[in-house]
């Protein structure tokens, strides 16, 4: 009986920490980042820069040079915001640079969630 409580908590611990990188959302509550004020600056400090996620061959082709690129390519593609998280699976971005502030992730984050207001 001892054998199966231990195997049951040990299941139970690594399934919990297998989905942490993907359930670790921020609270958006109050926060309600538009892409002029807020994300072009970030997105054009940091992704859309020339040889990156910008141009006319867009590194993936992902391009976040522009709002109606960067909103079209942030809504339907998951992989951008876990890039920026830097969560497992995904290659870390902004690519050979420090990840992003924690407020700047949020930032992205929240405007993604309210569904990326120019």
């Amino acid at each position: 009986m001892r054998l199966l409580s231990f195997a049951v908590a040990a299941i139970m611990l690594l399934l919990v920490s297998c989905g942490k990188d993907d359930n670790n959302t921020s609270d958006c509550t109050g926060v309600t980042p538009t892409y002029t004020a807020d994300i072009a600056a970030i997105y054009n400090a940091s992704c859309a820069t020339t040889g990156c996620h910008a141009g006319s061959f867009p590194a993936e082709g992902i391009d976040l040079s522009s709002y109606t690129a960067a909103k079209s390519q942030s809504l339907n593609n998951d992989d951008v915001l876990k890039s920026i998280k830097h969560s497992s699976g995904v290659k870390a971005m902004p690519q050979g640079a420090p990840k992003l502030s924690d407020d700047k992730i949020k930032l992205i984050e929240c405007w993604i969630k309210n569904g990326a207001p120019q």
